[in-house]
This record gives C-alpha cells, structure tokens and sequence, in this order.
C-alpha cells in the first residue's frame, strides 16, 4: 500500500542510517553508510560536505531496496544528526569550508580565554551551557579569528541534519534543540543577541537558520534530491532533531526524570525535565516539546574507545555484527577477580575542563587482550558513571535506565552499566534508536499512515540488568581507584597537552 511506511534518518559522526518503519513503529529495513573524518591535523576532526550527502542518498536508495519498496511507499520522512559542530553555506547552499564535528578542539584557545570570565557565568544562566571546544559558539569564534573569509562567505550556518534537508527539500531551517546549542535563551527560546554579542558574534544573526518545531513538515523532497535517493518527489520531510533527543523518543525516554544513556560516539547520559536547572557540568537545552528541558551530561568518551582500540589491533572475526557478541565473550573470561587495568577513556576527549589523556595503567607482562579489552569497557561504563553522579548530584533521579547505542548490544557491556550504576539497566528492542525516534517525528507530521490502525507502539524492554553485588563491589573499588588516577596524572596530562599544542 502506498505511503504505509515513514523513514527516518540518522545522521552521527561517522555512520549515517536510512531505517524505514511502518505504522507500528517496527523496524522493516535500513540503509548504512560510512564518512571517513579527516584527523590530519592535530586537534581537527572534519568531513567533507559532500561525502555526507551522498553517504545519506546512498543509504536511503539501499535501504528502499532492502526493503523491496520504491519512494511512494513512504509517508514522511524524518531527520536526526550530530549535534554541535559546524556546516557552513553560501546563499546557493554550497559548502564554504569543510563540516566541523564535534569532536573537534581547535577551540579550546578560545575557551581558555573566557572560562573564570563573565562570559562563562552569563552564558551559564543565559543560555543553559557553557561552551566547550566544538560548540558552535567557540567554533565560530575560533573561524573569526583564524578564518574570517568563511564567516564572510557564509548566507548560513547549519547543524549536521539541517545540511541534509536542504538538500532534500532546499529549505534552510532548524529545530529548537540544535538551536539552542549556544545562542537560545533557555527560558524564553529563540535566539538571544545578548548571547550572540556575549561570544563577539553579533553580527551572524542573519546567518543562523530559522527555528521550526521539531515535527513541523519543513519542506518536500525535491526532483533532484527524489533522482538520487530514490524516494517520490513531494514526500513531506519534518524539521527533525538532534539525535540525543530523537534517540530519547526513539526508545521512550521521554518522561520527566527518566534517565537515559547513549553508549555511541559520545558518552551522552541525560534526563527530561520540566523546568531548566543549570550546572557547569551538563548542559540545558530545549527538549523535543515545549515546556521541558534536557538535561545532558556529555563527552566524546564512549564506544568510539572501542573503534579506536580495534583499529589498531586485531578485530574479532566475523561480521561486524558478531563484535559485540566476540568482545563480549573475550572479555567475559577474564571478569574473575578485581580490576588489574584501568582505562581512561579520553582518547577523543573527556568531561574535564582540565586536559586528559586516554591510556591504560596497571599493565603487567601476564596481561592480554582480554584483559585490555575489560580494561576498556570498565573504563568507558566508569566515565558515563561520573556523568550520572553529576546528574544525581542535584536531581532527584530514581529507577532504572534506559541504555541504547552500541554498548547496549553487548550483554556483558549492559550488565557492567548496571553494576557500575548499581541501578537496574533496561535496553529495548530498538535497534536504530535516533533513526526510530526521527521516524516518529515524522509519522507525527502526517498524522495516521497506511491504514491507520496503529500509531507507533512503545519501545519493548527485551533485557533488564539488575546490579549484581559482586561486581557492584569491584567495580566501585575500580572507580575509586579511577578518580584518584585522574587527580594524580593532571599535570601530567597538562604536560602532554602542551607538547601536543606545540606540534
């Protein structure tokens, strides 16, 4: 039947994924697609514009073929991507530089300047955050600076996914929860010239793209973009979302208080609340609907340890949905007994505004693989473990969490959460969860589809992690000894930093 099918679109740092899902909100196909980053130089980590397009087109025209579906089976479309970052464009939307991702610290000069200013206090209580190295605030700052013909060049100044649905539809737009990145009043939402002049940005108003509600339909696919994604020309295409947010809907997060955990690229740990409450240490940006706030504690310190790891040993044989399981078994052998190795798993970053390394201490000649790959998981769950302590540190959040991203098809990795947490860990049976949450977005755009019969169902709990006492016990040693580590390598760090900064 036509358009019983929506598709959403999730766009990360690396990986881009085109799921269709019909009107129960289960998933039916999907289409993958890689973009290489470009870390040729220290500090900077970019991608080529274009190569995200394509990578997007490509995956949408497999994921109809999978699926045995032309354009006109699909309903809507839904956008998520990256949050943060930069993706700059001329007035005929045409790349002026290459994308800026978000793991990106180029920046950090910058930052340096305004931390223990009243920049970092206003933009505190102004906007919700403060900024750090690849917010679009210290970003544009540091292209101000270093690169000012861009700025000049540039009509706007596009998140990730809004590059995309103009190349879908040719409309410049974004929604509230990547506008309100850096320059949104968080109480009052739109954008805040206090705020744009507070960073010495004032003059880039007129490039930041409109605000559109998430689920609003922002456009239809072009003639040109239907050409090459094979979906219909006019099919409705939504504002979308950053990912976080999506992944949230995408799994059923959305309740005020619930905390939620993404295990991918970036450690994201976050809750839904109804009113915005401000640290240093998370950030409060508008949620998907009016009147609440998400509250994230983040870091780019997660399950892109893990792909940096096997890239430079021997990856486990098998396909590469077998990882999870492989790591899980080579790693379950060697659970006995207290943590011999510790991983800080700062290799792209940390949620420290001190400079951190990434590295293993506490190897001896009898280690192995396994042990360094347990080494790693501890690591990465003991990092999302000082995000949520944060966050529990002035919320008053109970019950379990809800974990989606790559660690979540780890059973071993999900049951470390748990006892990392000590609270119940529940992963569901949503595999592309930004993808489903966009989705959603989008069948909520067009209202029923197909035959009506069903909106999208809830996300099924098919695991629940309850801590277990023994390894609540050796992983709470293994954080103690985690957090002293940190205090006594800082200067260090700081000295390898600089040696990193002078190259």
């Amino acid at each position: 039947m036509a358009g019983d099918l929506v598709l959403g679109i999730d766009a990360g740092h690396t990986v881009t994924k085109a799921v269709l899902f019909d009107s129960a909100g289960r998933q039916v196909a999907r289409g993958v697609g890689t973009v290489p980053l470009d870390t040729s130089r220290p500090r900077w980590v970019e991608r080529d514009m274009g190569d995200v397009w394509r990578t997007t087109h490509r995956a949408v025209r497999t994921c109809l073929a999978a699926a045995g579906v032309d354009g006109r089976a699909v309903a809507a479309v839904g956008l998520a991507g990256h949050g943060d970052g930069l993706y700059a464009v001329d007035e005929q939307g045409r790349p002026v530089r290459a994308a800026i991702v978000a793991m990106d610290t180029r920046a950090e000069p910058v930052l340096a300047e305004w931390r223990d200013t009243a920049v970092w206090d206003r933009a505190l209580s102004l906007s919700g955050t403060v900024p750090f190295a690849a917010s679009p605030a210290a970003l544009l700052a540091w292209l101000e600076r270093h690169e000012p013909t861009v700025l000049e060049r540039a009509r706007w100044l596009l998140s990730c996914k809004d590059w995309l649905r103009w190349h879908l539809t040719g409309v410049v737009a974004t929604d509230p929860t990547d506008a309100s990145a850096s320059f949104t009043d968080m109480c009052r939402g739109g954008y805040s010239q206090e705020l744009l002049d507070l960073f010495g940005l004032g003059r880039l108003v007129d490039k930041l793209p409109p605000v559109r509600a998430c689920d609003a339909v922002c456009g239809t696919v072009t003639r040109e973009a239907a050409a090459l994604t094979g979906l219909a020309a006019g099919t409705p295409v939504v504002t979308g979302a950053h990912d976080v947010d999506a992944a949230a809907l995408g799994i059923g997060a959305t309740e005020v208080g619930e905390l939620c955990l993404i295990a991918g690229t970036f450690s994201i740990n976050q809750v839904v609340w109804d009113r915005p409450v401000t640290d240093l240490r998370w950030q409060c940006r508008r949620f998907l609907r009016p009147g609440q706030w998400m509250l994230m504690s983040t870091s780019p310190a997660s399950v892109a340890n893990l792909g940096w790891f096997l890239r430079i040993m021997d990856s486990p044989a098998g396909p590469r949905g077998d990882v999870y399981s492989a790591i899980g078994q080579e790693v379950g052998a060697h659970l006995e007994g207290p943590s011999e190795v510790l991983f800080h798993p700062f290799v792209y970053g940390s949620p420290h505004q001190r400079p951190a390394c990434g590295g293993f201490l506490g190897l001896r000649g009898w280690h192995g693989r396994g042990h360094l790959l347990r080494a790693l998981l501890e690591g990465v769950v003991l990092n999302h473990r000082w995000h949520v302590d944060v966050l529990c540190s002035h919320l008053p959040i109970t019950g379990p969490a809800r974990l989606t991203g790559g660690a979540a098809r780890s059973v071993v990795w999900s049951q470390m959460f748990a006892d990392a947490l000590r609270r119940p860990v529940l992963v569901t049976d949503v595999e592309e969860s930004a993808a489903r949450g966009a989705a959603l977005l989008a069948a909520g755009a067009v209202g029923p589809i197909g035959d009506g019969t069903g909106p999208f169902a809830d996300a099924q709990v098919v695991r629940r992690h309850e801590p277990a006492p023994e390894r609540v016990a050796v992983l709470e040693q293994a954080y103690q000894l985690y957090r002293e580590a940190e205090e006594a390598l800082w200067p260090v760090w700081a000295r390898l930093d600089s040696a990193s900064a002078s190259e």
